[in-house]
């Protein structure tokens, strides 16, 4: 039996290592040779829910679809009101019957976790205010191409302890990387995701540390990476978390405690100007749109694998 058809994507945490290894060798693969699952989707409809704005998220499951024949349906918030036009279990179990997958960008967490226990399709959560597991996949193949074997190396994350944060932590922690999240104090990742990461860092020898001192979070650092200070949902607390971030930025000064060459990563969109100034984004050592690339891949990779889909 294929454990991976119809395998639902919720949490990073849902993966083993070697799952989480497997799945960013797909990606790899499928970037090298698409055509392998040019055909795979024919006939096949993703349901794409979405509550935020999104450009990647968005652009790249589509063309995921399409380039293996498939299509994908985008709905935005005005055509579904997820759990309020109707319930949640409800739309899940009608999309269940017509389409063969949902990704869901959604606020709530909550809203992802229903619609996988109530749909008997793949449901691949796209962003929720807990976790980014598609980032994160897109992530670490970007580190993987330009690191090679991450067991041992390090990666830095400075800023908000958000939804992304919780995301390299359980995959950095699976994949035996350090990984060292700076943050303002009351900013922190969820105690309990920093106690889950932590327990996958116990079994694979990494290490994960949540640090207060931005130097300190980014001193013999591998890669460095960040993301946007205030996220959607968070507006009105814009003007006090610009007061308290900056000393967090990723600038020259900052990156001149890390590694000689660090790569520079953030998900994107970017404030330049922010969490990071425009010549980070531009240096030589930034892999931020090779990041904003995998997207596709991991993504095409998670998909192809609820179809059925095996690298050779």
């Amino acid at each position: 039996m294929n454990k991976w058809l119809n395998r639902d994507l919720i949490s990073i945490a849902d993966y083993s290592s070697e799952e989480a290894s497997f799945v960013l060798d797909a990606a790899i693969s499928l970037k090298r040779d698409p055509g392998q699952v040019a055909r795979l989707a024919e006939g096949k409809t993703l349901a794409m829910l979405f509550e935020k704005q999104s450009l990647r998220t968005r652009v790249t499951f589509e063309t995921a679809m399409t380039q293996m024949g498939g299509h994908g349906i985008y709905l935005q918030p005005a055509d579904i009101g997820l759990g309020t036009r109707e319930p949640v279990k409800d739309i899940a179990r009608c999309l269940a019957r017509w389409c063969q997958a949902i990704m869901a960008r959604t606020y709530k967490h909550e809203t992802i976790v229903e619609l996988a226990e109530y749909a008997d399709i793949q449901v691949i959560n796209a962003l929720s205010d807990w976790e980014h597991p598609c980032q994160a996949l897109a992530d670490f193949q970007a580190l993987r191409e330009h690191l090679g074997e991450l067991r041992g190396r390090t990666l830095a994350y400075v800023g908000d302890g958000n939804n992304v944060a919780h995301s390299l932590m359980l995959l950095a922690a699976k994949l035996g990387m350090n990984c060292t999240i700076g943050c303002p104090a009351d900013y922190a990742p969820d105690a309990k995701i920093t106690e889950q990461a932590s327990a996958f860092a116990t079994a694979t020898g990494a290490t994960i540390q949540v640090l207060h001192d931005p130097i300190a979070a980014v001193t013999g650092a591998d890669a460095v990476y960040t993301d946007v200070w205030t996220s959607m949902g968070q507006e009105k607390e814009r003007e006090e978390r610009l007061r308290v971030f900056p000393p967090f930025q990723i600038n020259a000064e900052l990156l001149s405690y890390a590694n000689p060459g660090a790569l520079i990563m953030h998900c994107l969109p970017a404030h330049r100007g922010e969490e990071i100034t425009d010549e980070a984004v531009e240096s030589k050592y930034s892999v931020i749109f090779d990041e904003a690339e995998n997207r596709l891949h991991a993504q095409k990779a998670v998909l192809a694998l609820g179809m059925g889909w095996l690298p050779d």
